[in-house]
């Protein structure tokens, strides 16, 4: 709901601080008009955005200030050193009032004191669930979701047809095809548990159990569950058949697949526009399970947060629900973005594209990659022993075992 500058600034003081009184449900109704009121003609916002986002950012930040009276200033920053800077800036007041995020970045965030919540209030039901989940913490929401991603199962329909119910199925397709891999997933030397995911969660085997709120609980390492173990005897099983090789990189995965060397190549939507140009005509489809659970990959979430140090959070707040989170600012993100977006009614409208479509209906049952603080100490562990498992190096039981061990003493 948004309300004009003329209205808001008529409502004066007292409806201000009645305002403070009902930030608890800001993004609907009352409450999002009367964190307009607070907000009218009040200071300024200052946004830290990434240059690919920047020009639908200034569109919607030139709406906002024509209706509230706040100045929107964009600071162009590389995404890659956001996060760093912002945990820095910030407890000087010398960092923005919202910026640009991974909601990998939350726990971490959080953590350092820098971000506070916001308030979606009614509008939470306008983006997808595991968005939202995505962008909470120990059942707070601390940012408004703009953009989803994930990997998926990219299929080369003229060397299959039809998609594959399982694991199996996919190998025997990929054999049949008659190519040099039956399919291509990206390891490399350490192996690379993102893209192993999907078949370590189809085990039944997530790194961390979660709680009633579906955040994660750090105090469950449940990577070490029978499961686990299944997921760690499957994995050099696979390796010794051949079926995984640390000789396949990003690069390589990529360019075989382009080639025509397998039909089948577990990617996310990044690699989707050489295929095209490859002249390949692919199809996105679900990672089939090898463990007979749902293959559940990460999803990555994109959002904006606001500062705990800002001093027109209320503004922020505001800019955010009712500007960023709006169908229209989020389809124009998507279309410079090319991330499917949180928003249901802009993801609905984007989904008559399929690629998108394919790794929408995949994100619809994957669960958002942990932020929590804990999870720094998972990785150094975890590619290393997937890896060992895959190249023979010892008993694949017993590695998974001594990997969980590690990674519980360096969590305590």
């Amino acid at each position: 709901m948004m309300v004009k500058k003329k209205a808001l600034l008529a409502a004066g003081a007292v409806l201000a601080a009645a305002t403070l009184a009902l930030t608890g449900c800001s993004g609907g109704g009352a409450a999002s008009t009367a964190s307009s009121t607070a907000a009218a003609g009040s200071g300024s916002l200052t946004v830290w955005v990434d240059a690919d986002r920047a020009p639908v950012l200034k569109d919607a930040a030139a709406a906002f200030t024509q209706e509230t009276g706040v100045e929107v200033k964009l600071v162009q920053k590389d995404f890659t050193k956001i996060q760093d800077e912002f945990i820095a800036q910030v407890p000087t007041d010398k960092g923005p009032d919202i910026t640009i995020a991974a909601h990998d970045w939350l726990g971490n965030f959080v953590a350092n004191g820098v971000v506070q919540p916001v308030e979606l209030g009614d509008t939470a039901a306008n983006y997808q669930k595991v968005a939202v989940t995505a962008m909470s913490v120990e059942g707070k929401t601390y940012g408004v979701p703009y953009s989803i991603e994930n990997i998926a199962l990219l299929r080369n329909t003229a060397l299959a047809p039809a998609a594959p119910a399982s694991y199996d199925d996919m190998v025997a397709a990929g054999k049949a095809a008659g190519t040099e891999f039956p399919y291509l997933v990206q390891l490399g030397p350490d192996a690379d548990p993102y893209h192993l995911y999907p078949f370590q969660t189809s085990f039944g085997a997530p790194v961390f159990g979660t709680n009633a709120d579906g955040s994660y609980n750090a105090n469950d390492l449940s990577i070490g569950n029978a499961g686990g173990e299944g997921f760690a005897t499957w994995l050099g099983a696979q390796g010794a058949a051949g079926n995984l090789s640390l000789n396949v990189t990003s690069d390589i995965a990529k360019e075989k697949f382009l080639a025509g060397a397998s039909p089948f190549l577990i990617t996310g939507p990044w690699n989707v526009p050489d295929a095209q140009k490859a002249g390949i005509t692919v199809a996105v489809d679900p990672i089939p399970s090898a463990g007979g659970q749902t293959a559940q990959p990460f999803v990555g979430v994109q959002g904006f947060v606001v500062s705990a140090k800002s001093k027109n959070a209320l503004a922020a707040n505001e800019f955010l629900v009712n500007y960023i989170g709006s169908e229209k600012v989020q389809t124009a993100l998507y279309k410079v973005g090319g991330r499917a977006p949180a928003n249901t009614a802009a993801f609905e409208a984007a989904s008559s594209d399929p690629i998108t479509a394919g790794f929408g209906k995949v994100a619809a049952t994957a669960v958002p990659m942990p932020s929590i603080p804990q999870m720094g100490k998972v990785w150094q562990f975890w590619g290393v022993t997937e890896a060992a498992i895959i190249s023979q190096k010892g008993d694949p039981v017993a590695l998974w075992q001594k990997m969980t061990a590690d990674i519980q003493t360096a969590i305590k």
